[in-house]
């Protein structure tokens, strides 16, 4: 097992890379701990969970909204949850995201910690203490920023993850490469998505790479007033279309950075559009979409990015290397119109 320490505004944050699910109760004391977790981790993970007191909810997307926060408001309070209560969230993305919301709101903050279950949490969803929930179409319109107080990397979780959510995750790894290492992207174009199913150790230390990438930028900006903004390559347009159309987070992202790609294109002179698309098809994720343009274009002005009438956009100048762009409403339009 590997431990490491990163310190934030208000806190610090142990992570525990390569470490065992038993090693929780090393963490947190079972009878102060609630788990939440969704109905498919819990299934398939049913032994792990024996004696810990577990909240569990429906799995996906349209489940991280008001109704569920409160029904496990509501059973933290049958529980007998109090102060000291500790909540784990043991799963995707969608739980890191709603539980570390209610241990921010249930009795004005209590501690919680992370078992991140795939590839797109542990390099990206349980990282960094954003935590939040959807409104409507509009992706984690409500929400705050605060760090949980551990994450554990348990990498046998990852046996039982669906190929799509393999898939899903890696979304998140090559944004990382566009946006800051070059290195890695080339290391993912020399391999396939297979050769990191089969070489856990390989694996491990791409995750490791990627957690740590990410930490980095959120210590340096934990409420993302510079650098931190950078993480959101890809996830401008790609939110749009992720509620718009249902579809997995991952897809959306790599939808999302092929847009970013052609914008970059245009702005920043960006000359490897083709090679990133390369890359996306590679493992597996659709970089263009046939999206309704207005729609998605109505989506975005009410992102939480935007600043009267423009938007902080991510463009790449070049792979590994990329910028903050003030984009107006009006420039955005003309992009989108001439994708």
């Amino acid at each position: 097992m590997i431990k490491k320490s990163f310190s934030f505004s208000s806190s610090s944050v142990n992570y525990y890379f390569n470490a065992d699910f038993s090693y929780l109760e090393q963490l947190v004391a079972k009878d102060q701990a609630v788990i939440v977790t969704d109905e498919n981790i819990f299934s398939k993970h049913q032994r792990k969970f024996k004696g810990w007191k577990s909240i569990v909810i429906k799995a996906g997307e349209q489940y991280k909204v008001q109704a569920t926060v409160d029904d496990i408001i509501q059973q933290l309070i049958d529980l007998g949850a109090d102060r000291k209560t500790t909540l784990v969230g043991v799963g995707g993305g969608v739980i890191t995201d709603i539980t570390g919301y209610v241990a921010g709101v249930f009795m004005r903050g209590v501690k919680f910690g992370f078992v991140p279950t795939s590839i797109l949490a542990m390099v990206d969803a349980a990282i960094g203490g954003k935590n939040g929930i959807d409104v409507g179409l509009y992706k984690n319109m409500v929400g705050l920023i605060r760090q949980p107080s551990f994450l554990l990397y348990d990498f046998s979780l990852l046996k039982s993850l669906p190929k799509e959510e393999w898939v899903n995750g890696f979304a998140e790894v090559i944004k990382h490469a566009c946006i800051k290492d070059a290195p890695m992207f080339k290391l993912l174009e020399e391999n396939k998505p297979g050769y990191f199913q089969k070489d856990f150790t390989d694996l491990a230390k791409l995750i490791q790479r990627n957690a740590l990438i990410k930490t980095k930028v959120v210590v340096a900006d934990e409420f993302e007033n510079g650098e931190r903004k950078l993480l959101n390559f890809g996830h401008t347009v790609g939110h749009a279309i992720e509620n718009l159309y249902q579809i997995p987070h991952g897809h959306a992202v790599s939808i999302g950075m092929g847009v970013a790609c052609k914008f970059s294109e245009t702005v920043t002179g960006f000359k490897d559009t083709e090679r990133v698309v390369k890359l996306l098809k590679q493992y597996g994720l659709p970089p263009q979409f046939e999206f309704d343009k207005e729609e998605a274009f109505r989506i975005l002005k009410s992102d939480k990015k935007k600043n009267n009438q423009s938007i902080n956009y991510i463009l790449l100048n070049k792979i590994g290397k990329s910028q903050i762009v003030p984009l107006s409403f009006e420039q955005i339009q003309i992009l989108i119109n001439d994708l």
